[in-house]
């Protein structure tokens, strides 16, 4: 535990000292959850230490080089390299259950829908590499995520400033709509992919 809590210090100081840049940087690293690098941003920003566009910008290219890299370990080393050694990423083995449940369950799609929902957040690239999902279409749709949930935690923590500790108590009220609306388009993408199954199946 030491030895993480170092890491982290270490991980704020670099984020402090290099700017927009260590903000990709924190969250591509993957040592603590990327809501609060992002918050931590957010801090900076309202310190004036950074811009607010560069803290999205390169807080949204950290975040699909994140999750580029977590599908590149599940297409090259798969799951058992995973299990085994995920937990240093903040990936359990609960988390690729469930991760592989859903992208089995709803396929491609949820990638995006998937990026808003506790558990299966920071896994669903594992199922997406495992499977060789076109890594083209795979960042679209990681992208398309990753840009509101940048904007929204770099926002509250700047609105917070010194308080951006406090980003969970903050951000509650706006991750469930968010959840809400990643599972109502979930459900539209699976009715309109069934729907296009059925006519394909009626029209051979």
């Amino acid at each position: 535990m030491e030895f993480i809590h170092q890491l982290v210090s270490t991980l704020f100081q670099w984020i402090q000292g290099m700017g927009a840049w260590g903000i990709m940087l924190g969250l591509m690293i993957e040592v603590i959850p990327s809501e609060i690098v992002l918050a931590y941003g957010g801090y900076l920003v309202a310190e004036g230490q950074i811009g607010f566009v560069p803290a999205v910008l390169f807080g949204t290219i950290g975040g699909v080089a994140a999750q580029l890299i977590v599908y590149g370990i599940g297409r090259y080393g798969g799951r058992p390299f995973l299990e085994r050694y995920g937990r240093f990423i903040l990936i359990q083995k609960h988390h690729i259950d469930k991760s592989e449940e859903w992208f089995n369950k709803y396929g491609t799609g949820v990638i995006f829908s998937a990026r808003f929902v506790p558990v299966v957040r920071h896994a669903i690239s594992i199922p997406a590499g495992i499977s060789r999902m076109p890594v083209g279409r795979f960042t679209f749709l990681t992208t398309l995520a990753v840009i509101p949930w940048t904007i929204l935690f770099v926002y509250l923590g700047h609105v917070l400033g010194a308080n951006w500790e406090h980003i969970d108590e903050a951000a509650a009220p706006y991750v469930k709509p968010f959840i809400l609306i990643a599972l109502a388009l979930l459900i539209v993408y699976v009715l309109i992919k069934y729907t296009i199954s059925k006519q394909k199946a009626g029209n051979p």
